[in-house]
């Protein structure tokens, strides 16, 4: 019992450090414009796709567990992880090495574009803890606790990746090549 709550207290501390320097670290390299670098144009379309498949895998992931599958689940949901890290490197990295590209359309579309861009972006940032807690609970083999959670994760995270695809679709067409 000591051992849990010991292993459950480091657990908490990590997930509070990453929820907290994973959105910073963002923000800083997101402001830093490496000097002379080529801009990595090639990206926006790269991690718009893994949002995609991020939003597929998720969906699977949850069928498999309804299904009685829990290792099909686990391998989906730490790929879901894995993707939405290599997501976030080539964004920065994309970001680092290109000026923002400003949304160009006009009347409501301009309203629906910048609700669903602010939503992701404040929904990304609320999911990390979130997706890590609820990993961590199977982690810490409380699996009770795992599916309580999972109910507030899953659609939270679908939403960031769906609205992920969503948001490069619509800002697409005005992207300097």
């Amino acid at each position: 019992m000591e051992t849990t709550l010991k292993q459950e207290k480091k657990v908490k501390v990590w997930i509070t450090v990453l929820s907290v320097a994973i959105p910073l670290v963002v923000a800083v390299l997101f402001g830093y414009k490496i000097p002379n670098a080529q801009p990595l144009t090639f990206l926006p379309p790269i991690y718009a796709s893994i949002n995609g498949i991020t939003a597929i895998l998720l969906v699977v992931a949850v069928v498999a567990i309804k299904n009685g599958k829990p290792q099909l689940h686990q391998r989906l949901m730490t790929t879901c992880i894995v993707f939405s890290v290599l997501f976030l490197v080539m964004y920065v990295a994309y970001h680092m090495t290109s000026d923002s590209t400003p949304y160009g359309g006009e009347g409501m579309l301009r309203y629906v574009y910048f609700f669903i861009l602010i939503s992701h972006i404040v929904l990304s940032i609320a999911v990390i803890p979130l997706v890590l807690i609820t990993y961590s609970k199977t982690y810490l083999k409380d699996f009770k606790a795992h599916k309580a959670w999972a109910k507030y994760t899953f659609p939270i995270w679908l939403y960031v990746a769906v609205t992920g695809v969503i948001v490069y679709l619509m800002i697409s067409p005005y992207y300097v090549q």
